[in-house]
């Protein structure tokens, strides 16, 4: 083994007995009382209701794809911007306008993306009135109550 590589197989050695022993340690010494509360399922704070096997609407898995692709664009620029730091002018410059392409297709689908309001989670506030036959209510403020306007 290079003598360039241990100090950081030592820092990887005493980071893996360091996690291993605070581990191990809270799993010897906490406390082992058990509740129906603590044994249920966790679902970020709410009761979990209905059935494993439910369907998820379209939109979830469209704002699932748009976060990859925003994922996908950090990765591809960040590694662009390091070879772009060292390459000679003709890449540089043929480089640019290739990112330039890429970087104009992508702010126009991210516009298209929020003008169809692809990432608004609430279908309730989605769904136009007009779609559903159904007229929209729209509260008049009085005072600090919201009160339905009179027809």
């Amino acid at each position: 083994m290079s003598s360039d590589y241990t100090a950081i197989v030592i820092l990887v050695g005493v980071a893996a007995t360091l996690c291993a022993a605070m581990v191990s340690l809270s799993y010897v010494l906490g406390p082992k009382r058990t509740t129906t509360y603590k044994q249920s399922p966790y679902e970020c704070g709410v009761a979990p209701l209905g059935d494993a096997r439910e369907r998820f609407p379209v939109k979830f898995y469209l704002v699932g794809m748009l976060f990859i692709l925003f994922d996908i664009e950090v990765v591809f620029l960040w590694s662009w911007l390091t070879v772009f730091k060292h390459a000679d002018l003709a890449y540089q410059v043929f480089s640019f306008w290739a990112i330039m392409v890429y970087m104009a297709l992508w702010i126009l689908g991210d516009a298209y993306v929020l003008r169809v309001n692809a990432v608004d989670w609430d279908e309730a506030t989605s769904l136009d009135p007009a779609k559903l036959g159904e007229e929209p209510e729209v509260p008049a403020r009085r005072g600090l109550e919201l009160v339905p306007e009179a027809r």
